[in-house]
């Protein structure tokens, strides 16, 4: 399954070369294929608030190249350019408050940088600790994909239709996606029939993002009102909901794209599956329930500008909410599988040392 994947693979949202990180910007997705170049820090965190990269892993890789391109600058400069050089950490992690994978790909190129040996060159330890980021992403994608695909051939073994939320694919990640890479291995399996693809409002990361992956791998994918979810899970025989985080707590509660609670909630009452896929950075086990989480606003703008007007209202736009942990039928990381996740199960998960 591993190399029919990678042969499968068409698109890449982030790509490390000439000394510059590139990002495929995902705001002007599908109409036209668009690189953003970022040679500086600060490209690297307005490139990551304004959404050209996103999603939670894509993010985490992002600033990880955002720290090298830092690093490269302040040594330049001279002087104290650690110090300098947490001014640049702390831009980065102010960039998207909520993803756990950017904190974790923060704090992972600043434990390289405190371990760094005397003579060794900084930038370029911390550009090898970046790529090595962006590899393992690419890794867990695959890991992900197969034990996801597992279950989905356990519990049926036929071709069967799938609903998925957000865009948690390609363009999320630094491989085959997360949600969408088990979409991806169970089709070459010959387990999904059609996908249905919410829309995800304001951003259209479902109708812009998502059903372009999958409709260029020639995979049957219907683009539906996030309003129309609950009537697809109750006529169109839907055996799963898979979708990705951008962050899970210690007891399992899943920030997720906005809507994915009710998406959630709708699938426990038709006897849907629920699964979320996200590498085991996605875990933050210093979270004890998703209530703990400041879940990120965006500007009202996104919702009260139409055909260039605006409308004379207050607005919220919530980018994320919390899917209670019992909502949930299983968590696929790359360590492995927890079903009906809680505190003692995912514990357990984060102990292991090695990929399952």
């Amino acid at each position: 399954m591993r190399d029919r994947l990678l042969a499968a693979e068409k698109v890449k949202a982030i790509d490390w070369r000439d000394g510059a990180l590139h990002l495929l910007d995902q705001r002007v997705l599908p109409s036209r294929e668009s690189w953003v170049v970022c040679s500086t820090v600060e490209d690297v965190a307005a490139a990551i608030r304004s959404m050209t990269v996103r999603g939670a892993p894509a993010i985490g890789i992002s600033a990880a190249y955002g720290l090298v391109l830092a690093a490269r600058r302040r040594i330049a400069e001279g002087g104290d350019w650690q110090a300098a050089w947490e001014e640049d950490y702390a831009l980065l992690a102010d960039s998207r408050p909520t993803g756990a994978n950017l904190f974790w790909a923060l704090k992972r190129m600043r434990d390289r940088l405190d371990r760094l040996k005397k003579h060794a060159d900084p930038a370029a330890v911390l550009e090898a600790e970046a790529i090595a980021i962006h590899e393992s992403d690419r890794e867990a994608n695959l890991s992900m994909a197969q034990l996801g695909l597992e279950r989905i051939r356990k519990h049926q073994g036929n071709a069967q239709a799938i609903l998925t939320h957000g865009n948690a694919g390609a363009l999320a990640t630094g491989g085959v996606g997360t949600a969408l890479g088990v979409i991806r291995a169970a089709f070459l399996e010959g387990l999904v029939e059609h996908v249905y693809v919410n829309e995800t409002r304001p951003w259209l990361q479902g109708s812009r993002l998502t059903a372009w992956e999958l409709a260029g791998e020639g995979i049957a994918t219907t683009v539906n009102a996030d309003s129309a979810g609950a009537h697809i899970l109750k006529t169109k025989g839907v055996t799963w909901v898979v979708v990705g985080a951008d962050c899970i707590a210690a007891n399992g509660d899943v920030i997720g794209t906005i809507g994915t609670y009710q998406l959630a909630v709708c699938a426990m009452h038709h006897g849907v599956r629920f699964m979320v896929v996200a590498p085991s950075s996605t875990l933050d086990l210093m979270m004890a329930t998703g209530e703990d989480v400041a879940l990120e606003e965006r500007d009202a703008g996104e919702l009260l500008e139409v055909a260039g007007q605006r409308l004379d209202a207050a607005a919220f736009n919530p980018v994320f909410d919390v899917t209670p942990a019992d909502l949930i039928d299983v968590i696929v990381t790359e360590k492995g599988i927890v079903e009906r996740p809680d505190t003692a199960k995912l514990a357990k998960l984060m102990c292991r040392k090695r990929l399952h």
